[in-house]
């Protein structure tokens, strides 16, 4: 009885309880759950970078390439929502050289970015060569993911109840004493860490269509439940 008694006072310094819990005697632990799921859409940063011996030019280059590269996607089957420009830049390129002296300019050069998402993972390969036959010359990131994830989500917060429920038994036989009912429950972190895959442009340009594969994602989901422990 002394070593629960101590046990008892170190949960309780270590999580905030309400009113009602200060006066019981609990038990708190952490559930974890974890779902598995194949990704159905795939989100990717792409663009266009050039380089003119004016502002001017290397703008008007950088703006005809990129829109051959959006009409292409269109083509493809991406709808309007699924594009967005997400970097937009030009500025001035200077030559170095070897000899210390002030830095030379050497002309300009532009950048135009776009994040896409492909819901069609099976085109996937085949849009990446699109683009880059069309001008696209930048591949920033691609990852993959879910369009809808509630319901493996939901699914990850039943295993993390369960978990929990099942080491707060596991505990409460340990201890010698019996579990009572649930006084509160807390989510704790969850996510779907996106998965990526590095790429460069030379990578996929010397393919007619570039091999993808998506593997799996991995959806936690983590909660805190307080038992009452019965006399």
């Amino acid at each position: 009885m002394r070593v629960l008694s101590v046990f008892m006072t170190v949960l309780a310094l270590a999580l905030p309880a309400t009113a009602d819990e200060a006066a019981l005697a609990t038990i708190s632990v952490t559930g974890e759950g974890r779902v598995e799921a194949a990704p159905d859409m795939a989100t990717l940063t792409l663009g266009v970078n050039n380089e003119a011996a004016t502002a001017a030019e290397a703008m008007a280059a950088n703006s005809e390439a990129v829109a051959a590269v959006i009409a292409k996607l269109r083509e493809s089957g991406i709808e309007e929502r699924d594009l967005q420009t997400t970097g937009l830049s030009l500025g001035p390129r200077y030559d170095h050289g070897n000899s210390g002296g002030a830095p030379k300019l050497a002309g300009y050069f532009a950048s135009n970015m776009v994040t896409v998402r492909v819901r069609a993972l099976d085109s996937l390969g085949s849009t990446l060569d699109a683009v880059v036959s069309e001008g696209a010359n930048t591949l920033n990131g691609l990852s993959f993911g879910l369009q809808d994830d509630q319901a493996a989500r939901d699914e990850a917060r039943r295993l993390a109840v369960t978990d929990a429920a099942r080491k707060a038994a596991l505990y409460a036989e340990a201890a010698g004493v019996k579990l009572g009912r649930v006084m509160r429950i807390g989510e704790g972190g969850g996510q779907m860490p996106p998965m990526p895959m590095a790429m460069g442009a030379e990578a996929f340009a010397k393919s007619a269509d570039v091999p993808v594969a998506p593997g799996e994602l991995n959806l936690t989901s983590s909660v805190v439940v307080v038992y009452e422990i019965d006399d």
